[in-house]
């Protein structure tokens, strides 16, 4: 069929009798088997058919200057966390009609940059970001040009955003410690340019400093959120303080990972040295040895981020939504024991 006699949104609203609006919208409710669509809707939806009715996106943005797509970064999709939280962000999308689409960034800034360009050019109707940086300057500049946009998991100070209270849970961890007795601790976090690494960092030091106890630099150790970050910063803290008796990782994932550096040291985690996570990932559940841990509310943060970004883009007061964890106790943590000075 050549240009000439393509069908086009016109041609199926003359045949319905109402206008291309009408129809765009009936066509997008319950796309993909997600929406209800009315008897007016399913007419509609019959006419495009018979008519032979192909959807244009790309024309649709050019027109409308709307895709009816979200765009997403992260900064890694194979994270379980942001993987959950992405899946959440698009089965809400899919049921108010619209797409979502996700790009890793890897959390380097000119890659962000870059992404985030990529996806405003295509005309994206919002963006979901949860790679930011809180030392990143161009985020307040994206919301002065009118980008529509909520950050996810991360906040930045001033700026829209679904997360969890991190700070409260730093708070959560240690506090579960004290109780226990441990007053000599390290923690191995996040990068602080990651407000989940810095807040969570800073509410546990915090609830230690209320007691007392100051946590020495040199027994923090800002590493990552990896595996391999947990067992690159457990090591450097046994070795500039091998007496200590818990850990608090500030991420499941980095919490395996210490598991094994314990392990390889010499010493049995939760019986030598006890250890917190955080996040409450399926794993850590399933462990040898199940993981105490912070549970975040991720599945949420995804569904309410878009829920956010949906109501932003059509003009409806927003501010900023905070959710709260929870301390999850399981084998990992128990009171201290004395250990023999040449551990």
């Amino acid at each position: 069929m050549n240009e000439r006699q393509r069908v086009t949104l016109k041609t199926v609203a003359e045949a319905a009798g109402v206008h291309a609006s009408t129809v765009s919208r009936a066509l997008r409710r319950g796309a993909g088997g997600t929406g209800r669509r009315s008897d007016s809707d399913l007419r509609i939806v019959q006419i495009a058919s018979d008519l032979g009715y192909v959807p244009n996106p790309n024309a649709a943005s050019l027109t409308t200057r709307r895709s009816s797509a979200f765009g997403v970064l992260v900064p890694q999709l194979t994270d379980i966390v942001l993987s959950c939280v992405y899946d959440n962000i698009e089965s809400t999308a899919n049921a108010a009609g619209y797409d979502a689409f996700v790009a890793n960034t890897h959390d380097d800034p000119k890659v962000q940059a870059r992404r985030r360009q990529l996806l405003i050019g295509r005309s994206v109707d919002g963006l979901i970001i949860g790679d930011a940086r809180l030392d990143d300057p161009t985020l307040p500049k994206l919301a002065d040009d009118g980008t529509v946009f909520v950050l996810v998991n991360r906040r930045y100070p001033g700026l829209l955003s679904v997360t969890c209270d991190d700070r409260r849970g730093g708070r959560l961890a240690a506090e579960h410690l004290l109780e226990l007795g441990h007053t000599d601790v390290g923690v191995v976090t996040g990068p602080l340019w990651s407000s989940t690494g810095a807040d969570r960092l800073d509410g546990f030091r915090e609830t230690y400093a209320e007691r007392g106890i100051t946590i020495p630099d040199d027994a923090v150790a800002p590493a990552g959120f990896g595996v391999d970050d947990g067992v690159r910063g457990t090591l450097q803290i046994l070795a500039r303080h091998p007496q200590i008796t818990a850990l608090f990782v500030a991420n499941d994932d980095a919490a395996i990972g210490a598991i094994g550096a314990l392990r390889d040291s010499g010493l049995r985690p939760g019986t030598d040295v006890s250890l917190v996570g955080y996040n409450d990932i399926p794993t850590a559940r399933n462990l040898m040895l199940p993981l105490t841990t912070i549970r975040s509310p991720y599945p949420a943060m995804g569904r309410h981020a878009c829920e956010v970004l949906l109501a932003a883009m059509n003009g409806l007061p927003v501010s900023p939504l905070v959710l709260q964890p929870e301390l999850v106790v399981r084998g990992t943590t128990s009171h201290p024991r004395h250990r023999p000075s040449s551990r």
